[in-house]
């Protein structure tokens, strides 16, 4: 149930002491399908940067290990600096923390979780619907959440 409020949607309806509780599954996929599109427009950018300056293919370890560290960057980035990617933002998603800001440490690993959940075949990104807070594998790790902001 969505409230028409501007807050954030911290709480069970009706129980202000309850828990927070995370945003639903359906929203944080979603919003990974936006953030993979963006993801997907740096890097081709990138590569075609790459191919105009060195005039040949670009292949192998190098290039793989530097459109990862694109990728880690833009999480990072984004994260630490307003607490939404851009995919986020699409769907009104927030990262949160217990502080006001988003520590690196909290980033890296809300990143890291989000890595292994993906490596287990989304084992942790699956796990929301079944927790009471909506909490996966990157929140659990990261002592954070993904909150949906209302309207």
């Amino acid at each position: 149930m969505e409230r028409p409020t501007g807050a954030i949607d911290t709480a069970l309806p009706g129980a202000p002491s309850a828990p927070p509780i995370g945003a639903p599954l359906r929203y944080r996929l979603l919003a990974m399908l936006y953030d993979g599109l963006a993801l997907l427009g740096i890097w081709a950018f990138t590569i075609v940067l790459l191919v105009t300056v060195r005039g040949d293919v670009v292949a192998g370890v190098g290039v793989q290990a530097f459109l990862g560290l694109e990728a880690y960057a833009y999480f990072i980035f984004f994260w630490m600096r307003r607490g939404q990617t851009l995919g986020m933002v699409a769907w009104r998603l927030r990262f949160m923390s217990a502080n006001a800001r988003v520590s690196a440490c909290q980033a890296h690993l809300r990143l890291v979780g989000g890595v292994l959940s993906l490596a287990c075949l989304g084992v942790g990104h699956w796990w929301i619907p079944f927790d009471r807070q909506r909490r996966g594998w990157p929140d659990l790790l990261s002592g954070s959440r993904i909150g949906r902001v209302a309207r």
